[in-house]
């Protein structure tokens, strides 16, 4: 009869856990260095570059190889006295706390739409989605600007026949209309990857919690309301705090607009009045010390997401 080996002693036991969970805690970490590798590669030297580029005078000589001049604080000191600039940061706020939140609610109603519908239907709107979201955007600003044309464009077309005088109307040379036409853009864009997600996180709700509400006299807006958000919350307060950093710095729909004929001084967000600073007058310490603005606006506003990460894994 072979002998029963005794148990290990309790405190033992528990420091053997301990070194099997910090070994395999260590393996995620090790996994992510290649790619923490990669992206400090990609990014670290443009950001430290910019930031060293906010403290000195850096103009077109500098750009052929002119030593540049360190101007210490004097770049912040213009733009933060500068109204152009604070009139600029509070036209991108706003433009992009109404695209994101709009998108978020137009990506949320079509994906409630896709779970209510038949499979052929929702195969057709998942399609579609991924058509619009797949196009590059050169070829959808070049359609939407010639849908937007004051002299052939399909809107001034269509609403002429409609009964409204709209030939020759110039969408963009007003800042309203133009920031109109250009929500509408960055919403259309955006909408796609917004309701694709939160289309992945219903399907996730049980059927069975849905008719058991139904059962219990729960009406639709009840059950959105009390059951579907709280359990796609986390999804939809990723998605916000994505299409608000992705929003806040949009460039090349607004670029392309004035471009086709919208006012620059007027129609300015961060990032095209970054680049009009930079590229345009040759003032890349100013157009840095923009940037880094707008790199501290970005880290503020999805701060609070992370903190909230931070406090769920611990």
């Amino acid at each position: 009869m072979s002998a029963i080996s005794p148990p290990a002693p309790a405190g033992r036991s528990r420091s053997s856990d301990r070194r099997r969970r910090k070994g395999s805690g260590s393996l995620p970490a090790l996994l992510l260095v290649p790619s923490l590798i990669i992206l400090l590669g990609a990014l670290a030297y443009p950001m430290v570059w910019q930031v060293i580029t906010s403290f000195q005078k850096f103009g077109l000589a500098q750009q052929f190889g002119q030593g540049a001049d360190f101007v210490g604080l004097e770049n912040y000191r213009r733009i933060v006295t500068d109204g152009e600039v604070w009139v600029v940061v509070l036209r991108s706020i706003g433009f992009c706390l109404f695209c994101a939140f709009t998108t978020v609610l137009i990506g949320g109603l079509l994906a409630l739409l896709m779970r209510g519908v038949g499979t052929v239907t929702r195969a057709i709107l998942q399609v579609a989605l991924l058509l619009a979201w797949a196009m590059p955007v050169v070829a959808t600003m070049t359609v939407w600007i010639w849908i937007v044309d004051w002299r052939r464009g399909l809107l001034n077309w269509a609403l002429t026949h409609l009964g409204v005088d709209a030939s020759g109307h110039n969408w963009l040379a007003s800042p309203t209309s133009f920031f109109a036409v250009a929500a509408a853009i960055v919403v259309w864009m955006s909408v796609p990857f917004v309701a694709l997600s939160i289309s992945a996180a219903l399907t996730q709700i049980s059927p069975e919690v849905l008719e058991a509400a139904s059962l219990d006299g729960a009406t639709g807006i009840q059950r959105v309301r009390y059951i579907v958000m709280p359990l796609v919350a986390p999804v939809l307060s990723l998605v916000l705090l994505l299409q608000i950093v992705w929003d806040l710095r949009v460039f090349t729909q607004v670029k392309f607009l004035q471009d086709a004929g919208g006012f620059a001084n007027q129609t300015d967000v961060l990032g095209t009045f970054i680049y009009r600073l930079g590229t345009g007058s040759g003032d890349f310490g100013t157009a840095s010390a923009v940037s880094v603005l707008m790199l501290v606006l970005t880290l503020l506003v999805s701060w609070p997401y992370v903190r909230s990460l931070l406090k769920e894994s611990v």
